[in-house]
């Protein structure tokens, strides 16, 4: 091939095709699907994050909101009859204490000793007392010797006078010193009495038949004026304590505190039977003596007194008994847990729960009291369900979670 040949072709060679013509259109489709995209994303994130705050929201709500468990109170027709907790005390019950001072000599009475009234229960040593009505005889002798003396002045005084033989002024004087002689006899003799009643309290005496209850002496101890004592130290006395105390057991006194609501069947001459856990099946009869005839505002009971004879000995002071007052009337009433009675300081409460969860807390009256469960006589309605366990900060008004409420094992269903 000639060079002019290789020249008229390598134009041919050389020569390229335009590109091709990019539309701006083609160019925004792709970003702005990303764009799309991205917004999508992002929404869905936030409406991710807004469902979980809500639910967290609703959860943490829930979650505060104090659970509890509902009973529904059982509605019950009392019996003709009030059950009262009761203490049981003695008729009578005097602590001994000793009227002067000394040392026990002896003691004659221990604890459950049966005794009557002027039985000798101890003996006091007073060797100081002894000497102080030694000495107070002496000054009565003394003082009844001067007695005599100014009478037989006196008499001579007014013999003489009678003759003119001694002034007016001398005869008064003899006369009122026998006065003032008379007068110093009187005092010595009171005085020597006075002591003698003292030293006759040597001898300490049952002041009624009973029993005692407890002795708080012992020979050679120290006895004050007030009671027996203890020493400490350099002769030191502390504490003042009765030597004994003695209790008449053969009649009773129980006291029981009756509701407001029963007050009006709570009258002189009603019927009572008592019940202790130590004699299970066995009653005591009693009798209703006497009310205080007034409420108490802090409790709003009456104090009522019942007397129960005890000729056999079984029941015991300080016991504790449960009391059946018989009415005549009955009244319906409500049984809830007593564990959802709050004593509050204006009296009592139940908790109850509404539709919505809402605690109200509802100022009620009670009645029986079974230990477990209490008798709601007013300010609640049948259908109300109860908080059985009503935390101490729950609120009137507050939301709160229930819950079933927990069955022990065998319980029944």
């Amino acid at each position: 091939m000639s060079t002019d040949d290789h020249a008229q072709h390598k134009p041919e060679i050389m020569q390229h095709h335009p590109p091709p013509k990019i539309s701006r259109a083609s160019v925004l489709t792709p970003v702005f699907l990303v764009f799309v995209v991205t917004v999508a994303l992002a929404i869905l994130g936030i409406l991710r994050r807004e469902h979980a705050s809500t639910v967290l929201a609703k959860y943490t709500e829930t979650a505060s909101a104090p659970p509890v468990s509902v009973e529904q109170p059982v509605l019950q027709q009392t019996a003709q009859e009030i059950v009262l907790p009761g203490n049981i005390q003695a008729f009578s019950m005097a602590p001994i204490y000793a009227r002067t001072p000394g040392y026990v000599k002896a003691w004659y009475h221990d604890i459950g000793s049966h005794v009557k009234k002027g039985d000798l229960l101890a003996v006091i040593e007073t060797p100081e007392l002894d000497q102080q009505l030694v000495q107070a005889k002496a000054d009565l002798a003394t003082a009844q010797s001067n007695a005599a003396l100014a009478k037989t002045t006196a008499d001579r005084y007014q013999d003489l006078m009678s003759k003119n033989a001694v002034s007016q002024q001398d005869t008064d004087n003899a006369v009122a010193q026998l006065q003032a002689r008379v007068t110093a006899v009187n005092s010595a003799a009171a005085n020597v009495h006075r002591l003698e009643e003292l030293q006759s309290f040597e001898r300490i005496l049952a002041p009624f038949d009973g029993v005692v209850t407890a002795r708080n002496i012992d020979v050679g101890q120290l006895i004050s004026a007030t009671g027996s004592t203890t020493t400490a130290g350099a002769g030191t006395v502390v504490g003042s304590k009765a030597m004994f105390e003695i209790s008449a057991l053969s009649k009773l006194r129980v006291f029981i505190n009756v509701p407001q609501i029963y007050s009006p069947d709570a009258k002189n001459g009603v019927a009572a039977t008592l019940t202790l856990p130590q004699f299970p099946g066995r009653k005591f009869d009693g009798k209703l003596v006497r009310t205080s005839d007034a409420v108490d505002p802090a409790t709003r009971t009456l104090l009522a007194e019942v007397e129960v004879s005890n000729a056999t000995g079984e029941l015991l002071p300080g016991s504790y008994t449960e009391v059946h007052l018989h009415t005549k009337n009955a009244a319906p009433a409500l049984i809830v847990p007593s564990t959802g009675v709050i004593l509050e300081a204006d009296g009592l409460r139940v908790a109850t729960v509404d539709e919505n969860s809402i605690a109200h807390l509802v100022r009620v009256t009670s009645g029986r009291d079974f230990g477990t469960t209490v008798e709601i006589l007013t300010g609640l309605k049948p259908g109300q369900g109860v908080i059985s366990n009503p935390p101490d900060s729950l609120t009137d008004g507050e939301k709160v979670r229930v819950v079933p409420a927990h069955k022990e094992p065998g319980a029944a269903q």
